[in-house]
């Protein structure tokens, strides 16, 4: 049945009713055939013209979303935003369920197979272990099993993970098996050497020997902020929201002021951002 047609955030819809007039435990069925309505031939043509690969903006755009409204704690949006993250994973199950690979079913067989297989303390034998306990289990157990026999403990890491949060991830796994610094108090002589060898590089002026002592520095900083359970990418967002608030405070001044921004020179900027300092921090 063709319905009316909708687009909202770079989607169409395809309007065949409600499908669900109530909550019940048929609401992901349901689902998953909307999403199969929305692939036929009589469904939506832009839903039917998308692929894995088209749709990889899509998804890693909802996840950040999904990332915004829990730093905001906003529970309302936070039930749409997971929404519209679950949209993505149902609409790549469609799509390899058409090339005839596997369907959304599958996915949840494997997943409730490998939460139970990551988890004997809680459906084997029971054990009361702490959480790093678990988190050193679920690596022990991960490289036993037959998918990953021969792997690394690294080769799970997606590799388009932003650096920041890659190096902190993979940090996290190689020290569950110990190989880690014993003292936080450590990683500072370690950094020390690291700036000491950078301070080296730039005096020979050698780009690529800067950049890979920039690494190594801030590979170490990563190591710092782990062993303070600080997560470096969520710190530096925090750290990047600042910044904006206080420069759009500038902006805000200079327009007050009648300035553009290309004219209003060094020591007019550096005083207000002084003073968005002293305004923006009083308001947080």
């Amino acid at each position: 049945m063709r319905g009316q047609k909708g687009i909202r955030n770079n989607y169409i819809y395809v309007n065949i009713g409600n499908p669900m007039k109530k909550k019940t435990k048929d609401n992901f069925t349901d689902l998953i055939q909307l999403m199969s309505k929305l692939r036929s031939e009589d469904g939506c043509p832009w839903d039917r013209l998308q692929t894995h690969k088209s749709l990889l903006p899509y998804l890693i755009e909802e996840a950040y979303e999904v990332l915004d409204t829990l730093e905001a704690k906003d529970d309302h949006r936070l039930k749409e935003e997971l929404g519209d993250l679950l949209l993505q994973i149902i609409f790549h199950a469609q799509i390899a369920k058409e090339r005839k690979k596997f369907d959304i079913y599958e996915v949840i067989e494997h997943l409730t197979k490998k939460l139970i297989e990551r988890h004997p303390h809680v459906f084997k034998e029971k054990k009361k272990l702490v959480p790093e306990e678990v988190l050193k289990n679920w690596e022990h157990i991960k490289l036993t099993t037959n998918r990953t026999k021969n792997k690394s403990v690294l080769s799970g890491l997606p590799r388009h993970l932003p650096a920041l949060l890659k190096a902190y991830r993979l940090q996290e796994k190689v020290a569950r098996f110990d190989f880690d610094w014993e003292k936080t108090d450590e990683i500072f002589l370690k950094i020390e050497e690291e700036i000491e060898e950078l301070k080296q590089a730039y005096k020979k002026r050698k780009k690529e020997d800067i950049e890979e002592e920039l690494g190594d520095i801030l590979f170490s900083w990563v190591n710092f902020c782990r062993h303070l359970k600080i997560n470096p990418e969520f710190a530096l967002r925090k750290t990047i929201d600042k910044f904006v608030k206080r420069f759009n405070y500038i902006e805000r001044r200079l327009k007050e002021k009648k300035i553009a921004l290309h004219k209003a020179g060094l020591p007019l900027l550096d005083s207000l951002w002084e003073e968005a300092k002293r305004s923006t921090d009083a308001t947080d």
